[in-house]
């Protein structure tokens, strides 16, 4: 090993580290080069109790969301019920019996109990399982397949109400619990997501529900008419759909529209609308039309086809005719149609806008109430 000689104190640190043995693999490595592998040694090292720290936080956030589901399920499940249908059952001339399950949420302590529509329409006999394991039967209070919600009760004691909250303060993104009974399972709870707001979603009579949340809480056949509710336990919709092709796409109706609905079938037995005998599809109005009118909107109904002793036919609308205004607000489509044909509006005359060729006529109708025989609907 060669000598060096520094021109330096004996004492100084530099010569003082000369003098302490160098290891074989740093031998003839410069300085800039040794300090760098010593930086990256000490860099490698980094303290243990950091990564400890960044567990413990991971694991009390996870605590955390763990606390959250629980307290909602343990808040809510009570008031969550299992119903249990018969309805009767006519194919190839044959007749007999067929049963189904679904899920429900109790709204009152006096045994009023929510459900979807598609889950007790028809039904010759119903019974609800209670989360206590009581059983006991129920009747049909109202049903309104629109916007697939039913009403039934029970007579019990003892009933936990669920808590209602506002679908209208949602956010996209807040924590959704779905309750249910999937397959006869007892009260199984899956987690998720609001994944969108103000969604559509059309019913089995046509019509269009509207305000409909979307999640990724896993839905399965029997969690119908269960509640979606939120990290407080408050119930934000009533699951309703899935889509079955699909991974986390599903849907549920909204409370607000839920709360809306529910009263009057509870009052009345059914929700009252009104309905003009319109067979009708969406379709565009030519440029030359709107620039000339001044329209607020692109699109209207076509009247496809028009049935003549219906307030429409009696107003004077034709087949051909492209409904755009009722009483001064905009009918771009027949689901705009669907919801100005309200309860209130039977027996009112209102004013039917239509554009016949390219003539703008304003008719005179008088709505009167929707049956299952008389509604209208979108033809695609």
């Amino acid at each position: 090993m060669n000598r060096v000689y520094l021109t330096t104190s004996a004492s100084h640190p530099i010569l003082l580290a000369l003098k302490m043995k160098i290891a074989a693999k740093y031998q003839g490595i410069r300085g800039p080069d040794l300090a760098g592998e010593a930086f990256e040694s000490s860099a490698s090292a980094e303290p243990a109790a950091a990564f400890q720290e960044e567990a413990l936080q991971d694991e009390a956030l996870l605590d955390a969301y763990s606390h959250s589901v629980i307290a909602a399920v343990e808040k809510a499940s009570p008031s969550v019920v299992n119903i249990e249908v018969r309805q009767e059952m006519n194919q190839h001339g044959r007749t007999g019996e067929t049963g189904g399950t679904g899920s429900g949420f109790i709204l009152s302590r006096d045994g009023f109990i929510l459900t979807n529509s598609h889950v007790v329409h028809g039904a010759t006999a119903m019974r609800v399982t209670l989360g206590d394991g009581r059983e006991f039967p129920a009747t049909l209070v109202g049903d309104d397949p629109d916007t697939d919600l039913a009403v039934i009760r029970i007579d019990a004691p003892g009933l936990v109400q669920a808590e209602l909250g506002e679908s209208a303060h949602l956010k996209t993104g807040q924590l959704a619990i779905a309750i249910g009974n999937p397959f006869g399972f007892q009260t199984t709870v899956t987690a998720g997501v609001v994944s969108a707001l103000g969604r559509s979603l059309r019913a089995q009579t046509g019509r269009l529900i509207d305000n409909v949340i979307q999640t990724d809480a896993a839905l399965n056949p029997g969690n119908s008419g269960g509640p979606l509710v939120d990290s407080r336990g408050r119930v934000i919709g009533v699951n309703t759909a899935i889509i079955r092709p699909a991974q986390g796409i599903c849907f549920a109706t909204a409370i607000d529209t839920v709360k809306f609905v529910a009263g009057w079938l509870i009052k009345d037995g059914k929700f009252r609308r009104a309905y003009i005998g319109v067979a009708g599809q969406d379709v565009p109005i030519h440029r030359r039309v709107i620039r000339f009118y001044g329209l607020p909107v692109e699109t209207g109904v076509l009247a496809v086809d028009v049935d003549a002793d219906s307030p429409a036919g009696k107003a004077g609308v034709l087949s051909g005719d492209v409904i755009i205004g009722f009483n001064e607000a905009p009918v771009p489509s027949i689901a705009a149609l669907h919801k100005l044909l309200l309860g209130d509006q039977i027996g009112v005359e209102s004013i039917l806008t239509v554009i016949r060729h390219t003539e703008k006529l304003r008719l005179a109708v008088t709505p009167q109430e929707s049956g299952n025989q008389a509604r209208e609907l979108a033809v695609r």
